[in-house]
């Protein structure tokens, strides 16, 4: 298959974007990461996907982009994404934790997937998530909109997840929704959550 990828980059005068769109459109690429009786020990010949964080600078795009927000890096313009930074000195608290390359080399072992205590810690208690929910604005935004909690709720998971909660997740949210609680809290507690979730800061 790799030969036949070269080949066909080769024919099309090396059109790197149609390389890019036949890789992603395979099936090998697309494969799910749930095993079945046939691939369930096979590690050897992309028989199925492997669950994987999702890289630094892309996590903190992500980040940004769910939360409205905007970050500054040196060199760019504010609102630029950390995936277009190419000064490997340049980083941040965030980049650092999450493991970006110092592309020191061409190797691509430089970057670090292993998720770690310290990138846990930073996502639950650090300022970056914390801070952007606040700032974005996202959950005024849509109050102001007239949606009841549920409806909220149901667009903060769109919005990270790309889905709608289940009945359940519904049903285990709404007591934090009740008469006399604290809501405002309790849409920046489920924002929280969504973006410390493994289904958002996965690939899978």
């Amino acid at each position: 298959r790799a030969e036949a990828l070269a080949a066909k980059f080769t024919e099309s005068d090396y059109d790197f974007k149609g390389l890019v769109h036949d890789i992603c459109m395979s099936k090998t690429y697309q494969r799910s990461t749930q095993r079945n009786e046939s691939n369930a020990t096979d590690e050897n010949n992309f028989a199925h996907q492997n669950v994987r964080r999702i890289k630094a600078e892309t996590v903190l795009d992500v980040i940004s982009e769910v939360t409205n927000t905007k970050d500054k890096f040196r060199g760019l313009p504010l609102g630029a994404r950390a995936v277009q930074i190419a000064d490997g000195s340049t980083s941040d608290y965030f980049l650092t934790t999450f493991g970006r390359a110092t592309r020191e080399t061409a190797c691509s072992c430089e970057v670090k997937m292993e998720p770690t205590l310290s990138q846990a810690l930073h996502l639950m208690n650090g300022d970056t998530v914390n801070n952007k929910i606040r700032q974005g604005g996202v959950i005024a935004t849509l109050k102001g909109q007239g949606l009841e909690p549920p409806q909220i709720v149901e667009q903060l998971y769109i919005r990270c997840l790309c889905r709608r909660p289940t009945a359940e997740e519904q049903a285990a949210l709404a007591p934090m929704f009740a008469e006399g609680s604290n809501v405002e809290q309790g849409f920046e507690d489920v924002f929280w959550a969504l973006l410390n979730s493994r289904e958002f800061l996965f690939n899978h």
